[in-house]
């Protein structure tokens, strides 16, 4: 998939810090946390995932990153690529896309990377917060 120049990344699920999934390592170790943003969509509660698609009318809370070195984008989307199912065998079924999307920020809009879910979210529960953190909380 091609860079148009955009070395920033959004997050909302397991990819998020609080997570720790073995796929942020590849986000600490090669992205600098910008802050909290959201993005206008829509998240659902998969059972084992979130999933988000875009929406016009609800916002999704996530964080934003930067990469530290911009010559080192390709290799460390690509293993979130990997991670995400964006990148898959013949044989598997493609779940998330990964397209660019506006953040917003306390203070700013700036452009950057967020993984779609490309299945269905029919029967599926919205996450009303957008939040994930807030809705795992919340339902403890």
């Amino acid at each position: 998939m091609n860079n148009p120049g955009v070395y920033k990344l959004f997050v909302y699920g397991s990819l998020r810090s609080a997570f720790k999934s073995h796929a942020y390592e590849y986000i600490s170790r090669f992205f600098s946390f910008d802050g909290i943003g959201k993005v206008n969509g829509k998240l659902f509660d998969m059972g084992t995932y979130p999933a988000a698609v875009p929406a016009a009318d609800t916002f999704i809370v996530g964080e934003l990153y930067t990469i530290r070195n911009e010559e080192e984008f390709s290799w460390a989307i690509g293993q979130l690529d990997d991670y995400e199912g964006v990148s898959f065998e013949p044989d598997e079924i493609q779940l998330f896309k990964r397209e660019l999307v506006d953040v917003f920020t306390e203070d700013a809009k700036t452009m950057a990377w967020i993984f779609w879910y490309t299945g269905s979210v029919e029967g599926k529960p919205p996450i009303e917060s957008g939040d994930l953190i807030q809705y795992l909380q919340q339902k403890k």
